[in-house]
C-alpha cells in the first residue's frame, strides 16, 4: 500500500490534499482539516505537533486566516502536508490526528464575503437564447464574447454540501397569464458550476490583471447555483437575477487548491472575436482546467458537463470583476456559470435537458422536467493529476424540502 494506506488511484490521495473544516466525533469545535482518503487530517493538531511556523493559521475553526496569507504560505503548507502524509518518519507522529471521514461533521469550510456568479459556456448561453429567443439571428446577446457576463449574488445563503434547500416562494408569471401570483416554485432547477475562493485581497481601485490570478485565487470547489426558473424569468428584466437565485447556493466541503491542478491545466476554446486587452490571454499560460463533473438526480446520473469547454476562464472572470476597481476581499466566491457541453447529455441545467420542460428526463422514479420535493441533486467531479492519477473534487449535494 502507498504511505498512511491509503489505496493506489485514490482521487484524494498525497497528491490531492484539499482543504476542508470539520467537527471530530464527540468535540464540538470546529477546525481545518486536509482529505487524506477516506480520512481527515487535523490540520492544526498535526501542525502543532510538528513544530510548524504555520501552526497558528491551521488550529482555526475557517480557511480564512490561510486564504489571506497568500500564495508563499499556500506553498509552504502544501509541501508540509505532503511531506507529513508521505514521509514514514511522520506516522508516528501524525496517525493519532487521523480520524475517519464517516465519523467527523464537515462545515462550510470559509467564510464567504462577497458572492459573484458568471455566464461563461457557449454551449449554456446558445441553448438558453434559443429556448427564450428562438427568433433571435443569434442566440448569444452582441456582449457575450466581449466580456464575462456576470450579477452579483447573495453570500449569506451560499450553505455546505449536504444542506438541505428549502422550495423558494416568490412572485412568477407566465407569458399567458394575466397577472401575476405568489407562491412555491414550480420551475425549480440546477446549474452544475465551479466556484473559485479568493485568498489574497486587493485594495480599491487596483484592477487584477491576468497575470495575477494565481496570487490572488487559492482553489475552487463544485458549487450549485440553484435557480427558480419561473421567479426569474419573471424578475430579471432590466435588472438580472434576484429571488429566483438568492434562497441558497451550495458549494462543496472540500476547497481543491490550484496547485494541485496543474496536471489538469488546458487552453480555453479559440477565441472568435479580438479581445480588449485586460481580458486577452493569448500570450499567457493555459487559463482553462480540464474537470470532468458529473449531475446525478436521485442518485441517477443524467449529465456530465465537461468544465474544459468553458469560453471565459476563471482568469478572465476575475479580470473583469476588477476592472472597475472593485476590491477583493479574502473569502470572495465566484461561480464560473453553467457548465454545458456541445452534447446533449452534457447539458449541466435542467432547463437544458429537458428544453424549458418539453422533453422530460426518464428517471428510475419517474419522470421530471424540473426538481421535486424530496429530489436529491448531487454533484461530483474530478481532474486529471500526475503520472495518471485523478484528482477528486469532492461533492456537493442538496435535496429539496417543501416550502
Amino acid at each position: 500500500m502507498p504511505p498512511f494506506d491509503v489505496s493506489e488511484g485514490d482521487p484524494f490521495g498525497p497528491h490531492n490534499l484539499p482543504y476542508g473544516v470539520f467537527s471530530p466525533a464527540g468535540p464540538a469545535e470546529r477546525t481545518v482539516g486536509v482529505r487524506l482518503g477516506d480520512h481527515v487530517l487535523d490540520a492544526g493538531a498535526a501542525a502543532r505537533a510538528l513544530g510548524s511556523p504555520y501552526a497558528a493559521l491551521l488550529a482555526r475553526p475557517s480557511l480564512n486566516p490561510l486564504l489571506a496569507a497568500g500564495r508563499t504560505a499556500w506553498s509552504d503548507v502544501r509541501r508540509a502536508l505532503t511531506a507529513w502524509v508521505t514521509v514514514p518518519s511522520h506516522r508516528e507522529a501524525i496517525a493519532g490526528f487521523l480520524h475517519p471521514l464517516a465519523s467527523v461533521t464537515l462545515h462550510l469550510p470559509f467564510e464567504v464575503a462577497d458572492y459573484v456568479d458568471f455566464y461563461s459556456s457557449e454551449h449554456h448561453a446558445r441553448n438558453v437564447g434559443q429556448i427564450f429567443r428562438p427568433a433571435a439571428e443569434d442566440s448569444l446577446t452582441p456582449n457575450w464574447k466581449h466580456l464575462p457576463i456576470g450579477y452579483h449574488g447573495r453570500s449569506g445563503t451560499v450553505v455546505v454540501s449536504g444542506t438541505d434547500v428549502v422550495r423558494p416562494a416568490g412572485q412568477r408569471k407566465a407569458p399567458a397569464d394575466p397577472a401575476p401570483v405568489f407562491g412555491p416554485s414550480v420551475r425549480l432547477d440546477i446549474e452544475a458550476e465551479v466556484g473559485f475562493v479568493v485568498g489574497r485581497p486587493s485594495p480599491m481601485g487596483a484592477p487584477v490583471a491576468l497575470g495575477d490570478f494565481r496570487d490572488h485565487v487559492f482553489g475552487l470547489c463544485l458549487l450549485n447555483d440553484w435557480s427558480a426558473r419561473d421567479i426569474q424569468a419573471w424578475e430579471y428584466v432590466p435588472l438580472g437575477p434576484f429571488l429566483g437565485k438568492s434562497f441558497a447556493t451550495s458549494v462543496s466541503a472540500w476547497i481543491t487548491p490550484l496547485d494541485a491542478l496543474e496536471d489538469a491545466r488546458t487552453a480555453p476554446p479559440a477565441r472568435t472575436h479580438p479581445l480588449l486587452p485586460y481580458l486577452d490571454d493569448g500570450a499567457d499560460e493555459p487559463g482553462g482546467y480540464d474537470l470532468r463533473i458529473s449531475v446525478a438526480v436521485n442518485g441517477h446520473v443524467v449529465s456530465e458537463p465537461p468544465f474544459s469547454t468553458m469560453y471565459w476562464t476563471a482568469a478572465q472572470q476575475l479580470a473583469q470583476m476588477t476592472v472597475n476597481g472593485a476590491s477583493l476581499r479574502t473569502g470572495d466566491l465566484y461561480g464560473s456559470g453553467t457548465v454545458s457541453g456541445p452534447a446533449p447529455k452534457q447539458r449541466g441545467s435542467l432547463l437544458e435537458l429537458t428544453w424549458n420542460g418539453r422533453d422530460p428526463l426518464e428517471l428510475p422514479d419517474g419522470k421530471r422536467t424540473f426538481l421535486e420535493d424530496g429530489d436529491e441533486v448531487t454533484l461530483t467531479a474530478w481532474a486529471p493529476g500526475p503520472a495518471g492519477t485523478r484528482v477528486g473534487l469532492g461533492e456537493v449535494t442538496g435535496r429539496i424540502v417543501a416550502a
